[in-house]
């Protein structure tokens, strides 16, 4: 945790961090739980939370001084010398903000979301080998799905299924709302699992992920019931080679934008760029939608370290669509792709 804290004030920091939203007291301490706030500095970490969360803290954040909340907000921003407390906009609300800043004896707070959120882009070993297992249980879950699907089954049958293999394979709980959409609602890229029946021809798109260890995995692939059609076969085969063709061209130092834009001329130069609109992917970690992004507006480029997906997709109103959806790794200067489950289309 020191080098995640040290990469932390690297950074043009000269104060205090203080830190609310789960995602990042995760990362920075180890602690699991949400009910607890970090106060760091280059010298001292605290964690602050109350007496439910004693025992808990003191075995995953031993070389954090732990603060009981009680003591009061005025005592707690007195353990530090600093003028400015760098703080998670995103993660504070404004009566929040007003009250801690009403504590805080006249120090500065600083909107600092950016720069504390910036260290989890470039994720380490350990992370990586956290999040290609996370991702073996997709593929695992994807495999099992494939048994149970068939015509008469209801998405969120199917997608109960579906959930409850990841658990038993060792998932703490899921990435975001499974996605089980067939038929004419294949076509609506956040389709959660309804209660509609699947029927033999349906397209069903599958977007799903674990959470393990804290950390998400995400994965998408659309298969077809019964039989496939030939408008089917070439939707799928359009955007199959947005996105093999996009992950081929991916390479350390790359622009995320054309990243997004190899996939996105594909699709254009077929007939289907207004069909596609949303971008080619997000970074994956301890939260589902990290940076840096693929999209055609995004300053990034690819480093080492970074996870996204690579995820395009057709969507036609009142027809269906597909979208196929990888995890890639940047590592070593090489890109690694985390989804090992087949991409050709399967008609079950």
């Amino acid at each position: 945790m020191q080098q995640r804290i040290d990469k932390l004030f690297a950074q043009e920091i000269e104060g205090t961090v203080f830190i609310s939203g789960y995602a990042n007291i995760f990362y920075y301490s180890g602690f699991t739980s949400e009910d607890a706030y970090l106060l760091l500095t280059p010298e001292m970490q605290y964690i602050i939370t109350d007496s439910r969360y004693f025992v808990q803290a003191k075995l995953e954040c031993p070389d954090f001084e732990l603060i009981d909340i009680r003591k009061g907000w005025e005592y707690i921003f007195g353990l530090t010398e600093s003028e400015r407390i760098y703080f998670e906009e995103d993660n504070l609300n404004y009566g929040m903000y007003k009250r801690l800043s009403e504590k805080a004896g006249g120090k500065e707070f600083i909107p600092s979301q950016s720069k504390i959120d910036f260290p989890r882009q470039k994720k380490d070993k350990h992370e990586l080998e956290i999040i290609k297992d996370a991702e073996k249980i997709g593929d695992m879950a994807f495999e099992y799905i494939l048994e149970h699907l068939h015509a008469g089954i209801s998405e969120r049958d199917i997608a109960f299924e579906l959930e409850m293999f990841m658990r038993k394979s060792g998932a703490s709980g899921l990435s975001f709302d499974t996605i089980v959409a067939s038929g004419v609602r294949s076509a609506m890229p956040h389709g959660v699992a309804s209660d509609k029946v699947i029927e033999n021809g349906d397209f069903v798109t599958f977007d799903f992920g674990c959470r393990y260890k804290g950390y998400c995995s995400d994965m998408t692939r659309t298969v077809v019931v019964g039989k496939a059609d030939s408008k089917q076969k070439e939707i799928y085969d359009i955007v199959l080679k947005a996105q093999t063709t996009a992950i081929a061209s991916l390479k350390n130092g790359m622009a995320c934008s054309d990243a997004d834009k190899v996939a996105r001329d594909i699709i254009t130069d077929a007939g289907y760029g207004e069909n596609f609109g949303h971008s080619l992917g997000h970074s994956v970690g301890i939260e589902i939608h990290e940076m840096p992004v693929f999209s055609p507006k995004s300053t990034d480029v690819l480093q080492n370290g970074n996870i996204l997906s690579v995820e395009p997709g057709i969507y036609i109103d009142g027809w269906g669509g597909v979208r196929i959806e990888d995890l890639i790794a940047v590592w070593d200067g090489e890109v690694i792709n985390l989804t090992a489950s087949p991409k050709e289309l399967i008609v079950i």
